[in-house]
């Protein structure tokens, strides 16, 4: 009698992903690159911001250290999140929920690069940056991915500000201080972070409800999230000219902020009156640019006009 051999889809038979070892590039996905290039650009800002100096080669293991930790704080969050994800057409097709790998090699993968680069940062740059790190891959996976993420609509809010600190671990490898500059960075990430997402989430919101994870739209509706919107809209970009205000940016900076600012708010009260996806997507593809671009300019200011945290 002939052997039959029947071949498994890691894809629709979880087991066979023990079968089949993990390719680069679901490594690779497991670091979330798109979010983590946002955070290193941020970082880096921090660094050139600092007052002082630091050696090109301790910045950069500064922002390795910085990328590594994001993309560690990402493969923790895919594994906890492996069933969330499973039930969502957006991230269904990760390494976990599609089969590719186990999840208990995701966890693996992502604790090891966490515990590397916070040691690798506190040994070669200095160990506030360290312990800054740490809180932010900490309060990622603790206090957003698994306490709030699954029960508040405020777990964007909240859980906001683990994406706003790296401009702060920037800073403080150059100068082993926090100041008001840092935090002001940080205050522009934590307060863009709600109409970036929430736009986003608005539509999403039939797979959000499906999976149970209460974002606004789906605890709040459209038309509480739109005026949301709107609200942090405002406070962001009223933040954005406190370094103009106070003297960390020069001309080039102030003046591109405000038309940087006009058009966010622009595009935050089109997602309120048109009540479109098409309106809801224009703001979120925006904000990432938004974002790039305010840090960018505050380090040509910095690096051109010799404008910047010497203030």
């Amino acid at each position: 009698m002939s052997n039959i051999t029947i071949a498994r889809n890691p894809a629709t038979d979880p087991a066979a992903a023990a079968d089949t070892p993990p390719a680069v590039e679901d490594f690779i996905a497991l670091l979330k690159p798109r979010v983590m290039s946002l955070v290193v650009f941020t970082g880096l800002a921090g660094l050139v911001l600092a007052p002082g100096g630091i050696h090109p080669v301790l910045a950069g293991v500064a922002l390795l250290c910085i990328a590594v930790g994001a993309g560690a704080s990402g493969a923790i969050n895919m594994w906890y999140d492996r069933d969330i994800d499973a039930g969502m057409k957006r991230t269904r097709d990760r390494p976990i929920p599609a089969g590719r790998m186990e999840a208990g090699v995701a966890l693996g993968f992502g604790s090891t690069l966490a515990i590397g680069a916070v040691t690798v940062m506190g040994l070669a740059v200095n160990w506030l940056a360290a312990a800054l790190l740490a809180l932010t891959i900490g309060f990622y996976v603790f206090v957003y991915t698994i306490w709030l993420k699954r029960r508040t609509p405020q777990n964007i809010v909240i859980g906001g500000a683990a994406g706003a600190f790296p401009p702060i671990i920037g800073w403080a490898a150059v100068t082993g201080d926090v100041t008001l500059m840092p935090m002001i960075l940080f205050g522009i990430i934590f307060l863009w972070t709600p109409p970036h997402f929430w736009a986003l989430a608005l539509t999403k919101a039939d797979e959000y409800a499906a999976v149970k994870v209460p974002m606004l739209p789906v605890v709040a509706g459209p038309r509480e999230t739109r005026r949301q919107i709107v609200l942090y809209s405002w406070m962001l970009v009223s933040l954005t000219m406190a370094p103009w205000a106070l003297g960390y940016a020069g001309a080039i900076y102030g003046g591109a902020s405000v038309v940087l600012g006009t058009l966010f708010l622009a595009g935050a009260y089109k997602v309120w009156h048109e009540k479109s996806d098409r309106a809801a997507k224009g703001l979120f593809a925006y904000s990432i640019l938004y974002l790039f671009l305010l840090f960018a300019l505050l380090m040509a200011d910095a690096l051109v006009l010799g404008v910047g945290g010497t203030a």
